[in-house]
């Protein structure tokens, strides 16, 4: 496995993975007012028949993180040839390596925050350790570049997604009703480099 920066080629890859998820589990939101204080309680639920959960982020934006200067981390199995005069893409004839999965970040160097915005493993590749290396991937340039946490949101319905952070070290730090376009509640996690 090696997991290397995108180039444009990998791009259509990406957008063409089977990025939705199945669960029997949601983190169920409970809010009131208790004598002049809101209360906030997620609640983990089984839910009475599996629910396939739809990736809730346009993907074709990946386009324009790319072009923005977002941070794109791809997992494959080898290195394309070394660049040519036209730029860093496969040589005449080189079929590109699958791509596995990938991610995308974008850092806030004044909150020292490294946020990860895609990190998708296609359905067919899942639990082989891919999200796990890309995740290693996203620690290592973070620290690179000097900053001490990275930061992602998962929908609460995404259990797969909240087990896996949960499962390498992030804490649940707070949630946002208004962050998926689908509106669905993002639950943020984050974890100190």
């Amino acid at each position: 496995m090696l997991i290397r920066p995108a180039m444009l080629a990998d791009l259509n890859a990406c957008l063409a993975m089977d990025a939705d998820s199945q669960t029997n589990y949601v983190w169920q939101m409970e809010e009131r007012d208790d004598s002049g204080s809101i209360v906030v309680r997620f609640q983990t639920v089984r839910l009475p028949r599996v629910m396939r959960v739809a990736y809730p982020r346009q993907r074709d934006d990946l386009l324009s993180c790319w072009e923005n200067g977002s941070v794109i981390l791809v997992a494959t199995e080898r290195p394309f040839s070394e660049p040519d005069e036209e730029g860093p893409e496969p040589a005449v004839g080189e079929e590109p390596s699958p791509v596995y999965g990938y991610c995308q970040l974008d850092p806030s160097p004044w909150q020292g925050v490294a946020w990860i915005n895609h990190l998708i493993v296609d359905r067919r590749f899942r639990r082989h350790s891919i999200g796990a290396a890309l995740l290693t991937a996203c620690i290592a340039w973070a620290k690179h570049k000097g900053l001490e946490r990275l930061m992602g949101a998962v929908q609460t319905k995404n259990y797969p997604g909240i087990s896996f952070c949960q499962k390498h070290g992030f804490g649940f730090c707070g949630f946002n009703e208004h962050h998926f376009p689908n509106r669905d509640i993002a639950l943020l996690f984050a974890l100190k480099i």
